[in-house]
């Protein structure tokens, strides 16, 4: 091996002092017929020079003279390459019917769009049409079909005035996902603002709090590892002990009961999970914090694809955007109806052909009107227009029935707030 000559000196001499060090002495080194340098240097000149380990030595070398290095597969740890590791690991929704179908395109399009290198999977119910499940197939990776679970759970239903969320239960499907290591789970009703592959650093159970009860986790993001165990774990303890609000999240934060205090780092920061609630319930947090979010979530029983968009003036029907730069849940809502008009109303087109079905876009010829599917299920009622009493609202808005566009806008919120800030 040759080196060049300042860079083989330094080695040379340090590879000396390195022995020095370890115990041999200067004479013995020097009967070893390297006096010469040593008398030439000096006494200080030799104490000047550093010691090297040997990743330091390697680093001064010339690349052609650099050992190769080969990894040693063993029988306990298999060598996987990045791109197999990558493979591994899954994002993962959740659609029951033709318009959480239509959600969940416009979440995995959401996470195209930021560059994910996961895998994208939808878990689907038979309910979803047949050219739903195949625009679902331009947009994932995988589209399995489950059945559908229902809690039955009529009384704590009853409680949030949500009788629709008997069947999300139906997402514990995703712990059957064997061929993945991990995963992360997200609702139909999120919206990705960034890339955030990152959250495949944590741990089962890792999740954000709920805005309604902090010492709870939301379940519309969060971390897990398929597992058999697990699974049926799970469907026992359903079967057992129910849910406390008839729904996923009640399960899921009794069976992983000590997310609350066991371990931090499995509490994703809320801008893993900026809920359309809490937006409005701490503004002043919002306006300081908000720009940083990474998923918005639509809660509530008013999902964006309840609303109508213009596509002609590139407006959510019935509302407005407002130059306010805080003003930012409208423009979430915006920027859902843009990415469904931009990227998942061609694959509904495509695959539905001739048939008619719900575009969502208001008829241009009749303005006052919105096209329409007879086959459709039927939508929520829009947010009511009625005057109700202080206490009504609040029972309202606890429910997560808030009245985005009315009494509860975000205009009528900050007006409120000024007030009592002067």
């Amino acid at each position: 091996m040759i080196l060049s000559g300042y860079v083989s000196e330094m080695l040379f001499v340090s590879c000396l002092r390195t022995k020095i060090n370890y115990g041999l002495t200067l004479k013995e080194t020097n009967a070893g017929g390297v006096a010469d340098v040593s008398g030439h240097m000096g006494r200080k000149m030799w104490g000047l020079i550093p010691v090297f380990d040997c990743s330091q030595l390697l680093l001064l070398c010339p690349s052609h003279c650099k050992p190769a290095v080969r990894p040693i597969p063993t029988s306990n740890s298999p060598v996987d390459s990045p791109r197999r590791t990558m493979s591994d690991q899954a994002f993962v929704t959740l659609a029951t019917n033709d318009n959480y179908a239509k959600g969940a395109m416009v979440l995995g399009q959401s996470l195209r769009n930021h560059s994910t290198t996961r895998k994208l999977v939808a878990l689907i119910g038979p309910h979803v049409a047949e050219p739903c499940r195949d625009a679902l197939h331009s947009v994932f990776d995988e589209v399995i079909m489950v059945d559908v679970m229902d809690s039955c759970d009529a009384a704590n239903l009853a409680l949030m005035k949500r009788p629709d969320l008997g069947v999300t239960i139906t997402k514990l499907h995703c712990w059957t996902l064997l061929q993945y290591s991990k995963c992360v789970f997200m609702d139909a009703d999120t919206l990705v603002l960034s890339n955030i592959d990152e959250l495949f650093e944590r741990e089962e159970l890792s999740a954000a709090p709920d805005p309604g009860w902090p010492d709870c986790f939301n379940s519309g993001v969060f971390v897990f590892r398929p597992s058999k165990e697990t699974h049926e774990e799970l469907l026992k303890f359903c079967t057992e002990k129910g849910s406390f609000d008839g729904g996923d999240q009640g399960v899921l934060n009794s069976y992983f009961n000590t997310w609350a205090t066991a371990d931090i780092s499995k509490h994703l920061p809320f801008i893993y999970n900026l809920s359309s609630i809490a937006i409005y319930s701490y503004l002043p947090a919002f306006k300081q914090y908000g720009h940083d979010a990474k998923v918005v979530h639509f809660l509530g029983k008013v999902k964006p694809w309840n609303y109508s968009y213009d596509a002609q003036r590139g407006e959510v029907r019935g509302h407005s955007v407002s130059p306010d730069p805080c003003q930012m849940h409208p423009n979430y809502l915006l920027q859902w109806w843009q990415l469904y008009a931009a990227s998942v109303l061609p694959l509904l087109q495509k695959a539905y052909g001739d048939a008619p079905f719900s575009s969502g876009f208001v008829n241009q010829s009749s303005p006052g009107e919105r096209h329409e599917d007879a086959r459709e299920q039927p939508r929520f009622p829009p947010p009511p227009s009625l005057r109700l009493s202080s206490a009504e609202r609040k029972q309202r808005w606890e429910a997560g029935q808030i009245d985005y566009l009315g009494d509860d806008s975000f205009t009528n919120i900050e007006q409120k707030l000024n007030s009592f800030l002067k």
